[in-house]
């Protein structure tokens, strides 16, 4: 036992001799360790580049409005558009940052505690992390990959760092705000403050804001807000929060925060759009294409915003009146069609009979005399039905519609007029728009203006030319006036019973209907002219009156904010992307 005592404390001795070489050992193991990882973080940060934003995230759509600015649509393989942080109120960013990433102005690039929670969560095979700052955000969305993995992860944080070294805040918002995905299949503030609200981020409200903002966070979810009262009261619950945490970092005031009240969204899904805007749409992306010296497909890749000159509520009205009878039976009278009665061709429309059905044909154009800018181009009732739009292309018998025009010299490009048998509705309108401004002809254009990220590419200014003489013109507006205090000009004319054109104008604006009808086509046989039904007359007299109303504002009481939307919240009236 003395023996076995005697070995024990020679060994505690011994190990209390050894104690601080080994603890010293240990140490340096432990610094030759942090070392080489220092030093492979040093040479992995400095090897790691900034890649670029993967082809995705750099392509934009083109977005088409009408010339008060309303939105009629977008061509492109993305609902995205760039623009500059300046163009997003400061409240707006104030909101983001609240709602996904507060220490984003002082942080540098990355949240240690986020990358260890997501880092445990992979190695555990727990569910995916959030809590990432806005910077790996935009480095995930835009330059890497959506792989969930730890080397992932780690060159993630690497760029984030990185990017917040060489990169001002302002930069990385800007980037992130253009490509974040907000729902309703919108990437970047821009698509979606249109998709949510019908407007553009620089005209957000500090509400509309806060609840973009808040969608961030769940988009697939918070998308239907609006529609489905559940998943508006969750995003009203957030959006109470992001709006507390902006006032009490001082981005909104008290009074700001206390007169806050959760905005009214567009209604989702959104309806079928196809049915008149796209012949629109088609027009304008043909000519401005043709300014700017690119492809169709290149204009709808390349995030522009084409200004057109159209009336998008005079567009909307006109597609309203020429519905009604768009195809009719006309083997039996009415009492309206008895009553509407129009001579052609020396017979009364109500004595031709017809059987079976009858499709008619509605062009409408609306220009500006002298100026050439159309206001109204209604081609078809539908243009997933027949994208072929019969106001620019189609070729309408014109029978007695030129008439005025008979016997006079006209000059380019109207040389030929008299000699066309069937004119497109434009053309003929684009004529006694030239009678109107007393001889002057003017190109009609569809495309006012093409704003890229700010920048103006092109404008628009009227390109005229002298296409009869003033006298020659006077001449048209004498007979067509028919006395001196007539307030419009008028010219019916027709080709038979087959179709009939009626315009209007002034020295302000003129306004072509032409109706034409046709038996549609059957299996293998072809559509065949038809005589236009009893109603033609009083049809296009109601098209005329209704859609001169509609741009001139003649219209006894019409207030266009007080027209019902079917796109807007229950009791909302006003236009929902008017910004008139």
């Amino acid at each position: 036992m003395a023996g076995l005592r005697r070995r024990l404390v020679k060994r505690r001795i011994r190990i209390r001799r050894t104690r601080g070489r080994r603890l010293r050992r240990a140490l340096v193991v432990l610094l030759a360790l942090l070392t080489n990882l220092v030093g492979a973080a040093v040479v992995a940060y400095h090897l790691t580049k900034i890649p670029e934003p993967h082809p995705e995230t750099a392509m934009q759509s083109t977005v088409f409005v009408d010339d008060h600015g309303d939105y009629l649509g977008r061509r492109g393989p993305v609902d995205r558009q760039e623009i500059p942080l300046s163009q997003v109120p400061r409240y707006v960013q104030e909101a983001v940052i609240a709602a996904e990433n507060r220490s984003f102005r002082t942080d540098t690039g990355i949240s240690p505690k986020a990358i260890a929670r997501a880092a445990w969560s992979t190695v555990s095979g727990g569910g995916r992390q959030g809590g990432s700052t806005i910077t790996q955000q935009y480095v995930k969305n835009a330059l890497l990959s959506p792989q969930q993995s730890l080397s992932r992860k780690a060159r993630e944080a690497l760029i984030s760092i990185k990017l917040d070294r060489t990169r001002s805040k302002d930069e990385i918002l800007q980037g992130y705000l253009n490509t974040v995905y907000f729902g309703r299949g919108a990437a970047g503030i821009q698509s979606a403050a249109r998709n949510y609200f019908g407007v553009d981020a620089k005209d957000l409200t500090v509400s509309q804001g806060a609840a973009l903002a808040s969608v961030i966070n769940i988009p697939s979810y918070y998308e239907k807000a609006g529609s489905d009262p559940k998943v508006t009261a969750k995003l009203v619950d957030r959006w109470e929060w992001v709006l507390d945490a902006m006032a009490h970092s001082g981005a909104i005031t008290s009074a700001q925060r206390a007169g806050a009240r959760f905005p009214a969204f567009r209604f989702y899904p959104p309806g079928d759009t196809d049915g008149q805007r796209q012949y629109l749409i088609d027009a304008a992306a043909s000519e401005a294409a043709d300014r700017l010296g690119i492809t169709e497909d290149q204009l709808a890749r390349g995030g522009y915003t084409v200004r057109t000159t159209f009336d998008l509520t005079a567009q909307d009205a006109t597609a309203e009146l020429a519905a009604d009878g768009t195809e009719k039976k006309t083997g039996e009278k009415t009492a309206e069609e008895k009553t509407a009665e129009e001579k052609a061709g020396g017979k009364k429309r109500a004595e031709v009979k017809t059987t079976g059905d009858v499709r008619v044909h509605t062009a409408v154009v609306a220009l500006v005399p002298g100026d050439g800018a159309v206001r109204v181009l209604y081609g078809g009732a539908d243009y997933a039905s027949q994208p072929f739009n019969d106001a620019r292309d189609g070729a309408v018998e014109a029978g007695t519609a030129l008439q005025p025009f008979s016997g006079m010299k006209l000059l380019a490009p109207l040389t030929d007029l008299t000699r066309t048998a069937a004119p497109t509705p434009l053309r003929l309108a684009s004529a006694y728009a030239t009678a109107a401004a007393h001889g002057v002809y003017a190109t009609p254009y569809t495309v006012a203006k093409i704003t890229r990220a700010g920048r103006t590419l092109y404008e628009a200014h009227p390109r005229t030319r002298t296409a009869m003489t003033r006298a020659d013109a006077g001449m048209v507006a004498k007979l067509l006036y028919g006395r001196l205090d007539a307030p419009l000009a008028t010219q019916t004319g027709a080709a038979g019973l087959r179709t009939l054109w009626q315009t209007t104008y002034d020295e302000h604006l003129t306004l072509t209907v032409a109706l034409f009808a046709e038996h549609p086509a059957k299996g293998k046989k072809a559509a065949l002219p038809a005589p236009l039904p009893y109603t033609a007359g009083s049809r296009s007299l109601s098209v005329s009156e209704g859609v001169w109303s509609k741009i001139a504002g003649t219209a006894e009481g019409h207030d266009p904010a007080a027209e019902p939307n079917p796109g807007l919240p229950t009791g909302q009236t006003k236009p929902i992307l008017a910004t008139r």
